[in-house]
């Protein structure tokens, strides 16, 4: 079985990069189309990324570290308050 290597050389780093900018874009699809199916689904991504981000708070970049837990932070905020506007298309 051949395994692509750039999935191989991925660090606690790049993942928790790569998951905060999958909650970002969760986030963004919450907020131009506001359902329960949506919000859930940047809720998940969020809580995936919290969990790469924790990861990768036990290397050495802390700089790179410090980066994604302030994006990551950036994205509760805004998906915090879609939720409390309770604007969503499905009326939930």
């Amino acid at each position: 079985m051949k395994y692509d290597s750039s999935l191989q050389s991925q660090n606690p780093i790049s993942q928790a990069q790569n998951s905060v900018e999958s909650a970002h874009r969760a986030v963004s699809q919450a907020q131009s189309h506001p359902t329960e199916q949506t919000v859930e689904q940047a809720e998940n991504a969020l809580a995936k990324a919290e969990r790469a981000v924790d990861q990768a708070g036990m290397s050495h970049n802390e700089t790179a570290v410090e980066m994604a837990e302030e994006m990551l932070a950036e994205e509760k905020r805004k998906l915090n308050g879609l939720k409390r506007s309770g604007q969503t298309e499905d009326g939930e």
